[in-house]
């Protein structure tokens, strides 16, 4: 008969965690991620600093110094037009990327759960997606006029592509077992749509919002070099026009940082969204 040895002592206490061999815990700097995002923009910084400062390659018309861009917006924030161009501009971009946004999951919801929609609709949505932005100016100018309501409209055409294609997609590739289950618990239309088929595909949707963020403040600029007195797209064309380069670059930079800000808050969106649904 075969005896059984027994089992032999562990030195390891009872409720101490287990620890996988060969793997270290890493720490996590506070702000690590914020500080490595940092690294290009100071180093394109130093390099302005230094092509402006220490070569004859531009002249200060064609490229101004950091500083002298700095002292622009100064000037313009002392006399309160950057608070007014920056204002307005984030209006603008919130108001159309709202609707726009809305508009393209509500129709991207529409045509990626119904076979009729999608044969009947989606050629004719495909066909205005490569319209170019300022094709649709002249058109918007003589119906609506030059007021606000053109301008949202335009931002709203440039932020409803992106987030309806996202949408229509990612429904059309839902799992069929998924609804088949969903539709099991007695979900069906709406409810079946918020409570199963749109959290199936958070990751996707929020990846067309991000995009239509993106384009609803690259039409920005095409609503206000057109047909504006305000804004920071105004400010760019006029710069432009009486040769101000360090406006045309801070309002360049002011895009780009209002741009960063927004995206990175609907990130900040995202990742809620996928720790309730996904």
């Amino acid at each position: 008969m075969t005896e059984t040895l027994p089992a032999a002592p562990t030195t390891q206490p009872a409720d101490a965690p287990a620890r996988t061999p060969g793997r270290r815990r890493r720490r996590k700097l506070p702000g690590g991620g914020l500080l490595i995002g940092a690294v290009v923009p100071v180093l394109l910084l130093g390099l302005w600093w230094l092509v402006t400062e220490g070569t004859d390659t531009f002249s200060p018309v064609q490229l101004p110094a950091p500083q002298t861009v700095f002292s622009a917006g100064v000037g313009l924030f002392e006399s309160g037009d950057l608070i007014d161009h920056m204002t307005v501009s984030l209006q603008r971009v919130l108001l159309g990327f709202a609707a726009g946004a809305g508009l393209g999951l509500a129709l991207g919801s529409l045509l990626g759960l119904s076979s009729i929609a999608d044969a009947l609709l989606h050629p004719t949505v495909g066909a205005f997606r490569a319209v170019p932005s300022l094709a649709w100016v002249p058109l918007l100018l003589l119906w609506v006029g030059i007021d606000e309501d053109s301008k949202v409209i335009l931002i709203a055409i440039g932020a409803f592509f992106p987030v309806f294609t996202a949408v229509h997609s990612a429904l059309r590739h839902v799992d069929a077992q998924l609804v088949e289950a969903g539709r099991a618990f007695g979900f069906h239309g709406v409810r079946l749509l918020g409570t199963v088929q749109l959290p199936a595909v958070v990751p996707s949707v929020f990846s067309g919002l991000r995009l239509g963020l993106a384009q609803a403040w690259l039409f920005l600029v095409a609503a206000e070099l057109l047909a504006s007195s305000e804004g920071l797209g105004f400010l760019l064309d006029e710069s432009r026009n009486n040769g101000r380069t360090d406006r045309l670059l801070l309002a360049i930079v002011l895009l780009a940082l209002l741009g960063k800000l927004t995206d990175t808050l609907l990130g900040i969106v995202e990742r809620k969204a996928l720790k309730t649904w996904a």
